[in-house]
């Protein structure tokens, strides 16, 4: 596999350049039914609005609507369906400074999304639905490509690795050289390892401790653990809604080896423990 030097130390995201030399936060917004930590929640316009807005106030640089849940075996949702949660959230949410993502595996979705003012495609599918390379590499936008193998309804069948961190970064590194070679920019490529995504709690924590190998490939790396399944587990099993102090641990320990985003539910939690980091960070400098 062939390393490659980060290509940038900015990310051009529509009018907004994000400074990568440094941490950021990406709200999770899911205006979705069935969600798995917080479906229902949000689905109605102005109560996500509402929330968005907060996350902004508490930290978040960018903000990430879904309106598809991807949890195992959520059921799909049509296109149609889709947009008509997401748009009408971005269309509001463009009216502020904040970068807008949207986590979709649907062309359809994006290019809607990209038209009513989103600027970053995040997709857990890496881009593998039909005509999704060619519609990001047409939009001329940033991606987020994903570690996932199968679909969520079969994931959890999926997970036999070799070795979890070299295996998940030559995957990716396969559907990275096929979105450059149909014409997305390097500049504008995000990767992610997909964490809970095929893979078992043993093998989310090694992918967690081994996370400064994913520098290596060159590229901004998002990391993705907030609330999820593993985390709860190392807590004896609590639900979703009080994996808080466990999931801002797994960011930190994230940033500490070299995440350029980390993507939260819990945005104020985050921030504050991100200020914290970089105080010292800023002391060792001094």
């Amino acid at each position: 596999m062939k390393l490659m030097p980060l290509p940038q130390q900015q990310l051009q995201c529509g009018r907004f350049t994000l400074d990568l030399s440094q941490p950021h936060i990406m709200g999770i917004l899911n205006v979705t039914p069935d969600s798995f930590s917080d479906g229902g929640q949000y689905h109605h316009r102005d109560q996500a609005i509402k929330h968005a807005l907060q996350m902004i106030e508490d930290g978040a640089t960018i903000i990430d609507i879904g309106g598809e849940s991807t949890r195992p075996n959520a059921s799909p949702v049509a296109v149609e369906e889709e947009i008509r949660r997401v748009i009408p959230v971005v269309q509001e949410l463009s009216k502020y400074d904040v970068i807008i993502s949207i986590d979709t595996s649907q062309p359809e979705v994006i290019r809607a999304a990209i038209q009513a003012g989103a600027h970053i495609w995040n997709d857990v599918r890496a881009l593998t639905r039909p005509q999704a390379l060619e519609t990001a590499a047409e939009l001329n936008i940033p991606v987020v490509l994903m570690h996932m193998r199968g679909e969520p309804t079969n994931m959890n069948q999926l997970d036999q690795y070799n070795d979890v961190t070299e295996d998940v970064m030559r995957e990716l590194h396969q559907r990275l050289e096929q979105a450059i070679a149909i014409g997305i920019k390097p500049q504008h490529i995000i990767l992610d390892p997909g964490f809970g995504f095929a893979k078992n709690a043993q093998q989310n924590f090694q992918l967690l401790h081994d996370f400064w190998k994913l520098n290596q490939m060159g590229y901004p790396i998002l990391s993705g653990l907030s609330r999820k399944r593993f985390i709860g587990e190392a807590l004896n099993g609590v639900a979703a809604q009080e994996r808080v102090v466990g999931s801002v641990t797994g960011h930190l320990l994230s940033i500490q080896q070299g995440a350029s985003i980390v993507r939260a539910h819990d945005v104020k939690a985050t921030s504050d423990a991100v200020k914290v980091w970089n105080a010292m960070r800023m002391a060792e400098s001094a």
